[in-house]
């Protein structure tokens, strides 16, 4: 029966005198010592390799960084077990070039055993896949705010279920319907007008908006009506001072106390009553002090010649001469010397009264009346 010599190509017979005469000679296994044709392959020629000088799979990988299992699987072509096929052609340099064989022929005979399919690449096996932790956090993020979005309707309608009803007004006072029996037609009243929302406040008026919309929007003409209507208002509360102003009350100080010291005081105050701006300055412009006087305050006049009192309402301001109240101020520009009282005139002294003497009344001259004839009577 025939031997089954395998992939042996060349058989030499070595005798016993051979051996004794000669030395063996052995060769290192190479990657076409067994043969494309004769069933081996790319694997095996680097198992033997690696047999041949006595290393072991776990050698290989502590010395080429490449794992054990993907040395096992490449030497048993086991492709499943291997990552995608760039990776895999890395693997095969790296193992033939350890193992001082060629790194370029060990790849070509790689791609003759294995060639390429034209698949997709596979994931290397053992890599995991992680996802982007922040993109869980932008899911969860989105669903709090519909969430939210969703409550906040459910709550607006809950509330709107437990508002009152809006109030009817009685059918008395609403459309009255008049139904004729005879000819059928209806007679509607007139609409109610719309109620008034008692929660909506009044307006906001500019000040000298009004003047100014008058006058066609000059700034001098406003000026000039407000000053009109200031006087005006400055003659209807003299008119009226005596019920409204107790001349010659003591001052009382109620705020802040401006000016000079009482040192230096020429004895005229003058009190705010309500808070408004007050502008003192000198006959030639130049400005002393510009204030906003709350209710209360007041400025106390120094003694200093040419002194002008500016102010936009005179009637807010009370005027106080050596502590006495003479009145309030009168027109929007006054100089603090016309509030000064003159003195008062000094008064006579009474004499005793002089004796007249009468004068003579000289009589009356009696002038005789005329006798009257008697009548005559006939006989």
């Amino acid at each position: 029966m025939p031997l089954d010599m395998g992939n042996v190509r060349r058989l030499h017979l070595v005798t016993e005198a051979d051996v004794d005469e000669a030395p063996v000679v052995v060769h290192p296994p190479s990657l076409d010592a067994l043969g494309v044709g004769g069933g081996a392959d790319i694997g095996m020629a680097l198992k033997a390799a690696r047999e041949f000088r006595g290393m072991t799979t776990q050698d290989v990988a502590d010395a080429t960084r490449i794992r054990q299992g993907y040395i096992e699987a490449l030497e048993d072509l086991r492709f499943d077990d291997l990552p995608s096929r760039p990776f895999t052609i890395g693997y095969v340099r790296a193992y033939a070039s350890l193992l001082g064989l060629d790194a370029e022929a060990a790849v070509a005979r790689f791609k003759n055993d294995a060639p390429d399919d034209g698949g997709e690449l596979r994931a290397p096996v053992g890599v995991r896949r992680e996802r982007d932790p922040r993109l869980a956090l932008i899911f969860a993020g989105g669903l709090l705010v519909v969430g939210a979005i969703l409550l906040w309707n459910v709550a607006q309608r809950a509330i709107a279920k437990d508002e009152p009803p809006p109030q009817v007004a009685p059918a008395a006072t609403q459309t009255q319907v008049q139904a004729h029996a005879s000819n059928s037609q209806v007679a509607l009243g007139a609409p109610l007008p719309a109620p008034v929302e008692s929660t909506t406040p009044e307006p906001y008026k500019t000040p000298g908006l009004d003047d100014a919309a008058a006058n066609g929007g000059s700034v001098d003409a406003a000026k000039a009506a407000a000053k009109a209507r200031a006087e005006a208002e400055a003659k209807a509360g003299a008119l009226d001072l005596a019920n409204q102003v107790a001349v010659g009350s003591l001052f009382k100080p109620k705020g802040q106390m401006l000016g000079a010291s009482p040192a230096e005081s020429s004895g005229v105050v003058v009190q705010a009553r309500k808070a408004g701006a007050m502008t003192v300055r000198r006959t030639d412009g130049a400005i002393v002090m510009t204030r906003w006087l709350s209710a209360g305050d007041a400025y106390r006049a120094p003694n200093t010649p040419g002194l002008i009192l500016d102010v936009v309402e005179p009637a807010l301001f009370e005027v106080y001469y050596n502590n006495r109240l003479t009145g309030r101020l009168t027109s929007n520009q006054t100089a603090v010397a016309k509030l000064i009282p003159p003195p008062a005139a000094p008064v006579a002294a009474a004499s005793a009264p002089t004796a007249v003497a009468p004068k003579p009344v000289a009589p009356k001259p009696v002038v005789p009346k005329p006798a009257v004839p008697a009548p005559v009577r006939p006989q």
